[in-house]
C-alpha cells in the first residue's frame, strides 16, 4: 500500500476532488444566523439595493419570512443526503449576535451556514481559512467539536494565520467597476486572506479565483503550505464583484468542467483544462423573488452551485430547470431538491456543505 493510501485509511477525513463518491459531509446550520455587521468588504459584494438593506439590518437576526422557508428546505436536503447513505454532521448552534473584538476592531457574527467558506479539505487534512470578513472571524469555533473529533481519529488539522483585518487590508478607494471595466478588488496584499470556496480541487491540481475575499498572498500561503506535490492554477474571472469560484467554474467529473459564460473567457482558461470537455452553463431559469439575490451580484448564477454525489449523480436546485436539463444532456443524473431560499444565507448546495470524506485516492488528472 502506498504511503498516501495508508495515511488515508487511518483518517476519517479523506477528500481529494469534487466528484469521488461522497460518504460524509458537514452541512451548515441556520440557527442564530445574523445579518453581517457593516463593513466595506461585505457591502462591496452586494447589489446597491441589497447593500443599503444590509446596512439597515446589520447585527440583527434574519427575519422569519426568510428563515422559515430556508429551514424547511435545508431539512429536506439533509434528509435526501441521508437517504443516499451519506453521513451528515452539523456545527453547533451559536448566537451570532454576540459581539466580539480584537485589539483593532469589534463586530457581531454572521452564521455557520456555509462550511465551504471557512474550511478546505485536502486529502486527510482540514485547513481553517483566514477569511476577510470581520463578522466571520471566529466562525470555525462552532465546528471545533467536529474538528477535534476528526483529529482524535487521525485527521490532520491546520489553521491558517489569523489575519489582523485592519484598514490596511482594504482599499479605501474601492468602487464597484462599471460595466465593461476590468475587475478590480477591495483587498490589498497586506496579509494572506482567502475563503476556501474560491478553490476547486482536482487531485494534485487546484483552481482558484482571486476575489474580494481572496488575495494573492492567500493563494501563495496555501501553495507553500501544500508544497511541491500540488499545483494551484488561477482562473481569470470577469465578474465585477468576484466572490467564490462555485458560481464561476465547477469541476464535475474527470474531464468535465462547467463554466459560467458571463464570467469566463473559455480561450483564457488555464492550459491544463483545455483538454477537458468545457460545458457552458445555460442561462439561469428566471426566479421572480428579488430577495433571493441578496447573496451577491452573482446570485442569479446559483444555478451552478450543485453538489456532486459521485461522477454521475448531482444534486441540483429543483427550480433551476435549465441546469437540470443541461446536466441530463451531458450524461449526468441530476437529483432535484429544494434549496432556493438558502440564497440570502450564502448560497446553495455546494456552499452549504463541506465534503469531509469521499471514497477515492490522490490522483493527477493532467499529467
Amino acid at each position: 500500500m502506498a504511503e498516501d493510501d495508508w495515511q488515508t485509511s487511518l483518517s476519517p477525513v479523506n477528500s481529494h476532488n469534487e466528484w469521488d463518491p461522497l460518504e460524509e459531509v458537514i452541512v451548515g446550520r441556520l440557527d442564530g444566523a445574523t445579518v453581517p455587521s457593516r463593513h466595506p468588504v461585505v457591502s462591496c459584494n452586494l447589489p446597491p439595493w441589497a447593500a443599503r438593506l444590509q446596512g439597515l439590518a446589520a447585527g440583527k437576526k434574519y427575519p422569519r419570512l426568510l428563515l422559515e422557508p430556508a429551514q424547511q428546505e435545508l431539512d429536506e436536503f439533509i434528509a435526501l443526503l441521508r437517504s443516499l447513505g451519506i453521513t451528515v454532521t452539523r456545527p453547533e448552534a451559536v448566537d451570532h449576535r454576540r459581539r466580539f473584538s480584537t485589539p483593532d476592531w469589534s463586530s457581531r457574527g454572521f452564521g455557520n451556514t456555509c462550511p465551504r467558506d471557512s474550511m478546505i479539505v485536502i486529502g486527510n487534512e482540514i485547513i481553517e481559512t483566514p477569511m476577510a470578513w470581520p463578522s466571520r472571524y471566529f466562525e470555525t469555533h462552532s465546528y471545533r467539536p467536529l474538528l477535534k473529533d476528526y483529529f482524535r481519529r487521525g485527521a490532520r488539522w491546520t489553521a491558517a494565520p489569523k489575519p489582523q483585518l485592519t484598514d490596511a487590508l482594504f482599499r479605501s478607494d474601492y468602487r464597484i467597476p462599471r460595466a465593461g471595466e476590468p475587475p478590480h478588488r477591495i483587498l490589498t496584499e497586506y496579509e494572506p486572506v482567502f475563503d476556501a470556496a474560491d478553490f476547486m480541487r482536482a487531485g494534485r491540481d487546484l483552481f482558484v479565483t482571486r476575489s474580494n475575499v481572496t488575495n494573492r498572498m492567500g493563494i501563495e500561503w496555501l501553495r507553500r503550505h501544500l508544497g511541491s506535490g500540488y499545483r494551484i492554477h488561477e482562473v481569470e474571472s470577469r465578474c465585477r464583484t468576484p466572490m467564490h469560484i462555485d458560481t464561476t467554474l465547477l469541476l464535475l467529473a474527470p474531464g468535465k468542467v462547467l463554466v459560467n459564460p458571463e464570467y469566463i473567457d473559455v480561450s483564457r482558461l488555464p492550459e491544463v483544462l483545455r483538454s477537458w470537455d468545457v460545458l457552458i452553463a445555460p442561462d439561469p431559469s428566471p426566479i421572480d423573488e428579488r430577495l433571493l439575490n441578496i447573496t451577491s451580484t452573482c446570485g442569479k448564477w446559483l444555478s451552478m452551485n450543485v453538489l456532486m454525489i459521485d461522477e454521475k449523480r448531482v444534486i441540483v436546485e429543483r427550480h433551476h430547470t435549465n441546469m437540470l436539463h443541461a446536466l441530463e444532456r451531458w450524461g449526468f443524473e441530476p437529483i432535484p431538491c429544494n434549496l432556493l431560499h438558502y440564497a440570502p444565507f450564502g448560497g446553495s448546495f455546494h456552499c452549504a456543505t463541506l465534503d469531509v470524506r469521499r471514497r477515492g485516492t490522490l490522483e493527477s488528472y493532467f499529467d
